[in-house]
């Protein structure tokens, strides 16, 4: 007899977009942390709303503590569900958080699980009668998944709360919350990220998620990849009654659950890269344009999707590009472009040299005549100027870098804080910040 199929119906899912977005700063600088653009046309949010939507899931709450406009503006734009004809009985909704009256309500979110506990009442309206599961999501990491599969298996096994987890190798395992478990594929106990002995500890038998035994040996270790399916009275139990101060799931709720109820871990065995800071942030960005890369937005099945701007095509003149990707309504003049990913709307000016960098492109263009007359008065219109030289670099969005600039840190700074010249030095990748002017010849 073949088990009952999950159904996407009785599924909400809810997407945490991160507190301050601290390490990710100064990106977050003025925008929620979901709202950050990444791989030239998309932002970090549509990494989970598409794999949300192509696994029929289509309740979606989105947590975030800074409301920001372009958050807000990007998910209106595109993931409108509003006039109930393409979604049916599916939502969208951004949960900021809000002050509430009384002395607790004067508090920010203080965790991952308290941001939930503060929006809990949402679990028990009208509409989510039938929500049987919810799915708590993280909103800065890159993966294609299939949610049901997830939520199939913990449906399955009869679990209380199932983990995600992804399988490591020796070299990262210790960066990474790491689990225990039995022959069932239960979770025992974690451990947060051990090292020497306590590490060694903390090696499980993956074939029994179903690696084979040669992948096995190789990666012995399981992480947690910070997304859960509840089933919907147990969460409400565990925020509410058993466990009312815990403020986070991965390091408080989960590994006290894990003593009193039946939580699994569920194998995903595909790339999947937390982008939470500056530098792993920059380095997944680079990695899409290697051949082949690991992850590619594009999948005609489950594409990745994103606000339909309708710029039109690139046009490049001149120039040599290699290694890069270069997004819509970009206009490159006789540059060298190397081993770089080149955001919408971009302008790059002839003689450029840009390599090894991440540039988030703008929101608007400037006209002809605009940049011709901020040339004459000697104002830097958006976009690299001529001769730049640009490597190891963050763009942000509408940056205006003067002529015959060079941004090469050539003495490996690995830290900064310049914000009054435009820009930060994190992990020794320059930020350049958003909206900021880099005048014609400066060195940084």
């Amino acid at each position: 007899i073949g088990k009952p199929r999950a159904d996407p119906r009785t599924v909400v899912s809810l997407i945490l977009g991160g507190g301050a977005g601290t390490r990710l700063f100064p990106l977050t600088n003025r925008r929620a942390k979901p709202a950050v653009p990444i791989g030239g046309a998309y932002r970090l949010i549509d990494v989970p709303m598409s794999n949300c939507i192509n696994s029929g899931i289509n309740k979606i709450f989105i947590l975030t503590q800074f409301n920001s406009a372009s958050l807000n503006r990007h998910l209106a734009r595109t993931y409108n569900f509003g006039n109930g004809v393409n979604f049916g009985d599916g939502f969208v909704e951004v949960l900021a958080a809000t002050q509430t009256p009384g002395e607790a309500g004067m508090n920010w979110f203080q965790g991952t699980a308290d941001a939930v506990r503060q929006f809990t009442w949402v679990f028990e309206d009208t509409r989510s009668k039938e929500i049987e599961n919810v799915l708590v999501l993280s909103g800065d990491h890159l993966y294609r998944m299939d949610y049901m599969e997830f939520i199939q298996k913990h449906q399955d096994t009869g679990a209380d709360i199932t983990i995600g987890c992804v399988p490591m190798d020796d070299s990262r395992a210790s960066d990474f919350g790491l689990m225990k478990i039995d022959a069932n594929g239960q979770i025992l106990y974690f451990s947060e990220k051990p090292k020497g002995a306590d590490l060694k500890a903390m090696q499980v038998d993956t074939t029994v998620l179903g690696l084979t035994p040669e992948e096995a040996i190789e990666k012995p270790y399981i992480a947690s990849m910070g997304i859960y399916v509840f089933k919907k009275d147990i969460l409400l139990k565990l925020l509410r009654w058993r466990y009312p101060t815990a403020n986070d799931f991965g390091s408080e709720i989960l590994p006290a659950s894990a003593k009193e109820y039946n939580v699994q871990a569920y194998l995903f065995n595909d790339y999947w890269e937390d982008i939470g800071t500056i530098k792993s942030f920059y380095e997944a960005n680079l990695a899409l344009t290697c051949q082949p890369p690991k992850f590619r937005f594009y999948d005609a099945a489950k594409p990745i999707y994103t606000s339909p701007r309708y710029l039109p095509p690139t046009k490049i003149e001149k120039c040599r590009v290699l290694d890069s990707i270069v997004s819509h309504g970009c206009f490159l003049q006789e540059c060298s472009v190397t081993h770089s990913v080149i955001g919408i709307r971009s302008r790059v000016e002839a003689g450029a040299e840009i390599q090894d960098t991440m540039m988030l492109g703008a929101d608007f263009y400037e006209t002809e005549a605009e940049i011709a007359s901020m040339v004459a008065e000697g104002k830097v219109p958006v976009g690299v100027g001529q001769n730049a030289k640009i490597r190891n670099c963050i763009l942000d969005k509408n940056v205006r870098i003067g002529k015959n600039v060079v941004i090469a840190n050539k003495d490996n700074v690995q830290e900064a804080e310049k914000p009054s010249e435009g820009y930060y030095i994190r992990s020794g990748i320059t930020v350049i910040l958003k909206n900021a002017t880099i005048a014609d010849g400066t060195v940084i």
